[in-house]
């Protein structure tokens, strides 16, 4: 059985990249919330299928435009009547080499994880701020800390999200909304099977604290929480939920 938040019942939320993998376990979990919900995603089959099967509302967007980022905003707001909760889900982590990468490889990357966090969020927050408050929370990773190989760009960005988080948090403290970082272990998704064998699979287990894979579940468990108002005064720090990778 899962914890059930009733203050998130009726929340207007907004999340990126949500058509699958992690994202579509933050989908699924604010609807069985009775939250109201919009998502984002470039999958235009896997988002019209989720959406379908749950009653969340679709949006195709290129997360690197920030126009088209801004117009689709203003549409989720208009549709759910508002916007109480952010989650800044969106990212890339194609492995590079770093005598690959380009001026323009860089731009590229930045645009896919981190750049589009701070403008969601910009245009996120004169509705939480009409709404008396409101929850960001954005999605870090583990990679930076264990200094994995050939992510050095996606490392950069994402050590980026948690300076971003700290500065967030201190400008929109007294405006009632908090801004905090869920910084994920090693998911269980189709998209992170390309990378690992089985045998490396075995090794990031035998690696954690404790048995066992880390699903979308267990993250989204983790931003439930952190969107209620049970974290009505937590803000402006990270939250692991790694079984103790390390």
């Amino acid at each position: 059985m899962r914890a059930i938040y009733p203050s998130l019942k009726g929340k207007r939320v907004f999340i990126s990249g949500g058509a699958s993998g992690i994202g579509e376990g933050f989908v699924e979990a604010f609807v069985a919330q009775g939250a109201h919900v919009a998502f984002c995603d470039i999958a235009q089959d896997a988002g019209d299928a989720l959406a379908q099967r749950l009653g969340a509302h679709f949006h195709r967007c290129d997360l690197r435009d920030i126009e088209a980022v801004q117009a689709m905003m203003t549409q989720v707001e208009t549709e759910l009547g508002g916007i109480d909760i952010v989650i800044n889900n969106a990212a890339n982590d194609d492995r590079h080499s770093i005598a690959d990468v380009t001026p323009a490889y860089w731009d590229e990357r930045m645009a896919v994880n981190l750049r589009h966090q701070f403008f969601v969020a910009q245009a996120a927050v004169p509705a939480m701020k009409r709404a008396g408050g409101g929850a960001i929370i954005n999605l870090g990773s583990i990679s930076w800390h264990l200094g994995l190989a050939d992510l050095v760009l996606y490392e950069t960005a994402k050590a980026a999200i948690e300076g971003l988080t700290r500065g967030l948090a201190r400008e929109l403290g007294r405006e009632n909304i908090r801004v905090t970082t869920i910084i994920p272990g090693n998911v269980k998704t189709p998209r992170q099977e390309q990378w690992y064998t089985p045998e490396g699979e075995a090794e990031i287990v035998a690696a954690q604290c404790m048995d066992g894979r880390l699903m979308p579940a267990d993250v989204a468990a983790l931003a439930l929480f952190l969107a209620s108002d049970d974290a009505r005064l937590i803000t402006g720090h990270n939250y692991w939920v790694d079984a103790g990778w390390r």
